[in-house]
C-alpha cells in the first residue's frame, strides 16, 4: 500500500468522515481525535452527522474532547487542507456548523468525488436513500431500544479497555451484524446505494448514515461507506494513486481494507 507514511503520519488525497455525533455521549472522541492527529490530507470530506442536533436537543451533551475534534478540523483547514461538508439528518443547524468551524468549509448536499485515478463517485449523507430501501416501524422502535442497550455496553467495555491498553473493539457493530433483520436491512441498503449511483452514470458511490464501514463492488459499482465514531471508529481515504482504503481505529493503530477487485466481489 502506498499512503504515504512519514513520521508516523499517514498522508492521504483524500479523507472520508462520517456520523461522528459530536454532542451525543456515546462519541468515541478520543479516538478520533488521536484519528486525525495522525492523517495528512490533502482533502477532508465530512459526510454528514457531525454535530448531532437531535441528540442536543433532548439532553444537551459537550465536553473538552468535542471541542478539541472541532480545533484538530480547524489545524487542518489552517495547514491548507479542503474541507468539505455535507449535512445529515441528525446534522445540527448549518449556521452553527459554519460558525464552529468559522465558516471556511464548502457546503454541498451532494458531492461529486473525482480520484486520481479519474473514477467518478456520488458522495452523500445516504439519508436520501431511506424511502428506497424501506423499513417497517416496527423494526425502528425495537431497534431503538436495543441499539441504545448495545452501545452503552460498547461504551463501557472500549473505556475499561481503553485504560488496560487493549485495542478498541467495535461491539455494537458486531452485535448488530448478528441479528439477521438488521444485517439484510444493512445489505438491502448497500445495494440500493450501489444502483442509485450506477443508475446516474458513476463509477460508485461513499456514504455513511448507517453505521456499517464497508468497502467493496457490488454488481460492478463501487459501494464504500465511512461507518462512524460512535461504533466502528473508521474512515475512508484516497492515496495519492487513487485507490480507497477502509480505515479502522485500534488504540494507537490503525487496521487497513483494501478495495477488493471487481472479479473477486463479484465471485464472493
Amino acid at each position: 500500500m502506498r499512503d504515504g507514511v512519514k513520521q508516523g503520519r499517514c498522508r492521504a488525497r483524500t479523507l472520508f468522515l462520517s456520523d461522528i455525533h459530536l454532542g451525543f455521549k456515546r462519541a468515541r472522541v478520543r479516538e478520533l481525535a488521536e484519528f486525525l492527529r495522525g492523517v495528512e490530507a490533502e482533502s477532508i470530506v465530512l459526510v454528514g452527522d457531525i454535530v448531532d442536533g437531535l441528540s442536543l436537543a433532548k439532553r444537551f451533551f459537550w465536553t473538552d474532547e468535542h471541542t478539541q475534534v472541532l480545533r484538530i478540523l480547524l489545524a487542518h483547514l489552517r495547514s491548507g487542507s479542503r474541507l468539505i461538508y455535507l449535512p445529515g439528518n441528525h446534522d445540527a443547524s448549518l449556521a452553527l456548523v459554519a460558525d464552529i468551524l468559522q465558516g471556511r468549509l464548502e457546503v454541498h448536499r451532494e458531492w461529486v468525488h473525482r480520484t486520481a485515478r479519474g473514477t467518478r463517485l456520488l458522495v452523500l449523507h445516504g439519508d436520501q436513500l431511506e424511502g428506497a430501501v424501506g423499513c417497517p416501524g416496527w423494526l425502528y422502535k425495537l431497534g431503538d431500544a436495543s441499539y441504545e442497550t448495545a452501545l452503552a455496553i460498547n461504551h463501557r467495555v472500549n473505556d475499561l479497555r481503553r485504560l488496560l491498553g487493549r485495542r478498541y473493539l467495535p461491539i455494537a457493530e458486531r452485535l448488530k451484524l448478528a441479528i439477521p433483520t438488521s444485517a439484510r436491512y444493512i445489505d438491502r441498503f448497500e445495494r440500493t446505494a450501489a444502483r442509485h449511483a450506477a443508475q446516474q452514470g458513476y463509477d460508485g458511490i461513499i456514504c455513511g448514515h448507517i453505521h456499517r464501514a464497508n468497502l467493496r463492488h457490488i454488481e460492478g459499482a463501487i459501494y464504500g461507506n465511512t461507518g462512524d465514531w460512535v461504533e466502528s471508529c473508521s474512515a475512508l481515504i484516497e492515496d495519492d494513486r487513487g485507490e480507497l482504503h477502509l480505515r479502522r481505529w485500534s488504540h494507537g493503530s490503525q487496521s487497513v481494507s483494501r478495495l477488493p477487485s471487481p472479479a473477486l466481489a463479484d465471485a464472493a
